[in-house]
């Protein structure tokens, strides 16, 4: 029996808003307060007729304006308005730095980018999934015959086909497989952001909401020292195109094995990198030694015995503990899983459990 297809990545999911019946649902759920007050979506029968909107229910915003519930239903029907597509039904799979919708009427799924300190990534992740399809990888694919990425009003949204999925859970295996695969491409053509892992840190902490000043004093300064710390590294393996952001939920079991997605971070680097939020996820989330067992055994190197990995995971953890910074104001739910991250890294305690962002 087939599980419900999933392209949200469930492990580094913040919220799960359940089905939406309609427009009108999407608003009760989320409590989409305001959205009357320039364009109510739910009174608008002609999707066109919303695309066609100078600034439907405010999406015009500038930069540095938050991304709230407020405008999913409008930047979603806007979407489906450019892309022919029925939005009834959909559901919220994730809302964190990205909105992830899943139709109901179409195997579609739409990936909303809502911080505006993350947008430059959109252009890049539709270049790199033409690229992986060139190359047939295993990985999730656009929406043919779509332009993309499309924009509604300041908002930038990429549409994927749904992946048919199993119940088969993928493993470090898998993933160690996929990695090898990838490390091995030849650079593509197109410019690929060369590796700087700390540069999202820094557009998180400027572009965080209802942050204590003396919580963003501290991030800023260990910035700056894992970032001198970084510097020195040398690494052992040869550059490739790295995923960068390589975990399990990461990866989606299709009926012919399991897929790649979340090309956000994708850039041209150490692979290193790439094998380190296994041994890091098992050190905060807990978990089976066997899945960096397998990890190390598949790819063929074991990070953790290289001399630079405590730095690759002072790297990793900050990321980690920053990522939910954006939307601490539009999804207040995240806040005491930061918190707690924020003040094991504080305290320097690096055995400290941590709890996945829900």
């Amino acid at each position: 029996m087939n599980a419900p297809t999933n392209l949200a990545c469930p492990d580094s999911a913040l919220t799960d808003l359940g089905d939406v019946a309609d427009l009108a649902d999407l608003t009760d759920v989320t409590d989409l307060a305001g959205l009357t007050d320039v364009t109510d979506v739910t009174d608008v029968t002609d999707l066109a007729e919303l695309a066609s909107l100078a600034d439907p229910a405010g999406l015009a915003d500038p930069p540095g304006a938050r991304f709230t519930p407020d405008k999913l239903a409008a930047v979603l029907a806007g979407v489906c308005a450019v892309a022919d597509l029925d939005p009834a039904g959909a559901t919220l799979l994730r809302f964190a730095t990205n909105a992830v919708f899943r139709l109901a009427a179409q195997p579609v799924v739409i990936r909303i980018c809502g911080s505006w300190a993350l947008r430059h990534r959109v252009g890049k992740v539709v270049a790199v999934a033409d690229w992986l399809a060139d190359h047939d990888f295993p990985a999730v694919r656009l929406l043919p015959g779509l332009p993309q990425p499309v924009r509604i009003g300041g908002y930038l949204a990429t549409v994927w086909e749904e992946v048919p999925t199993t119940s088969y859970q993928p493993t470090t295996h898998d993933l160690a497989s996929l990695l090898r695969r990838l490390h091995e491409l030849p650079r593509p053509t197109f410019v690929l952001p060369a590796w700087s892992p700390l540069d999202d840190v820094t557009r998180r902490i400027a572009d965080a909401e209802q942050l204590a000043d003396d919580d963003r004093d501290f991030l800023e300064r260990r910035r700056a020292e894992v970032a001198e710390q970084l510097a020195t590294l040398e690494f052992p393996l040869p550059s490739a195109v790295v995923h960068g952001d390589a975990h399990l939920g990461n990866l989606i079991p299709g009926l012919d094995g399991p897929v790649l997605c979340d090309f956000d971070s994708t850039c041209f680097g150490p692979p290193e990198w790439d094998l380190t939020p296994i041994p890091v996820a098992l050190r905060r989330f807990g978990g089976s030694p066997l899945q960096a067992r397998q990890l190390q055994r598949t790819y063929g190197f074991d990070v953790t015995t290289w001399a630079g990995f405590e730095v690759l995971r002072a790297v990793r953890e900050l990321n980690m503990v920053t990522s939910a910074l954006p939307i601490l104001r539009s999804n207040p739910e995240v806040a005491p899983e930061l918190h707690r991250r924020l003040a094991s890294v504080r305290s320097g305690d690096s055995s400290a459990r941590w709890a996945r962002y829900r």
